[in-house]
């Protein structure tokens, strides 16, 4: 049996560059070299395509990358491939642009499509998905900063231009505090922002703009974080269900990788019904964004009643050997190994 020339691709130019290289050195460490050819591909910061000869060592989020070589012909260097995992979290890598890339060049590679990438990646426009699927959330509003101004965006895509101070009111009149602000196209929690009143709504309104022009403001949900990963193409499989217990009052950057008294409960003591209920919800919110190979989606569960909300979907989740994602497969039976095996495997056969 001949071997797959493998690309894994890790690193990228987005705010979740260092998180990437745990996660991208992680799947090299774990992969099968007697199937496998492995041609790792860092990408820097500023979007500089390497070759990494780093070997097996292990990252923290953090580090500074080592023993990397400048690939001087890219288009060249991926003829090589026969397929190519990307763990790019984030803009650049996550959000359809580099699935693009490989789209256009005719190389198969791990996860979902352009569409589904995108789709997932923008939050304002996965709530309207979800909407669409008739899938239970959080209320949420749209707003859209531009040359110091703030254009708030109705259901029907109607717009109106306020100040900052008319905006904060706006929502205030529309949704209960607390608020969660989140910039529309960014991962692992960065630029999000737990607001209690309009003085903070303000100032975290202001700092998600840093991250993205367009924000998503949600009403707080009061509820367990619940998590499941999902697998396949056209047959798609749920895991079980895991949940987060955050230090912070949310599950923030810092609470995610600085923080250790962070706790992931795997499988989660939930009811079976509302077990079997998040399941089949991930299944069908992944198959809502046209969503292909893999993807982690996360929900609350109401404290008082266990009603279901569907949060997000992460088409390139967190993939270290201490993820929720591959931890969730490897309670449900499938260890990390076989579950990148079985990644790359519905890669190279579409189906």
């Amino acid at each position: 049996m001949n071997k797959i020339n493998l690309g894994v691709v890790f690193g990228g130019m987005s705010t979740e560059h260092d998180v990437s290289i745990v996660s991208g050195t992680s799947i090299l460490r774990n992969l099968d070299r007697n199937k496998y050819n492995l041609f790792p591909i860092y990408i820097s910061p500023d979007g500089t395509w390497n070759t990494y000869h780093g070997g097996d060592k292990r990252y923290e989020v953090g580090d500074k990358l080592e023993d990397v070589k400048k690939i001087d012909n890219i288009f060249e260097y991926l003829k090589n491939l026969d397929a190519i995992f990307p763990v790019l979290h984030g803009l650049y890598g996550e959000d359809g642009t580099i699935q693009g890339f490989f789209e256009i060049l005719k190389i198969p590679y791990v996860g979902c499509k352009v569409l589904g990438s995108a789709i997932a990646m923008d939050k304002v426009y996965a709530k309207v998905v979800f909407e669409k699927a008739g899938l239970k959330q959080a209320k949420y509003e749209y707003i859209r900063e531009h040359n110091g101004k703030y254009i708030y965006i109705a259901h029907d895509f109607t717009e109106k231009t306020y100040g900052i101070d008319e905006i904060c009111e706006l929502m205030s009149e529309k949704l209960k505090f607390p608020m969660f602000v989140k910039p529309s196209n960014s991962g692992s929690s960065v630029g999000v922002n737990k607001s209690k009143n309009i003085e903070g709504l303000k100032k975290h309104i202001e700092h998600a703009t840093q991250f993205d022009k367009k924000i998503l403001i949600e009403e707080g949900i009061s509820g367990r974080e619940i998590e499941c990963s999902v697998l396949g193409n056209e047959q798609v499989e749920a895991s079980c269900i895991g949940e987060i217990e955050p230090a912070d009052e949310f599950y923030s950057y810092d609470a995610k990788y600085k923080n250790a008294d962070s706790k992931l409960t795997i499988p989660a003591n939930l009811p079976k019904e509302i077990s079997d209920k998040v399941r089949e919800i991930a299944i069908k919110a992944f198959k809502a964004i046209d969503g292909k190979g893999y993807a982690r989606v996360d929900f609350f569960v109401d404290d008082v009643n266990n009603i279901v909300y569907l949060n997000e979907i992460n088409t390139i989740p967190g993939f270290t050997e201490i993820s929720m994602y591959p931890k969730l497969w490897e309670s449900s039976g499938l260890k990390y190994e076989n579950l990148l095996d079985r990644l790359i495997e519905l890669a190279l056969n579409g189906d």
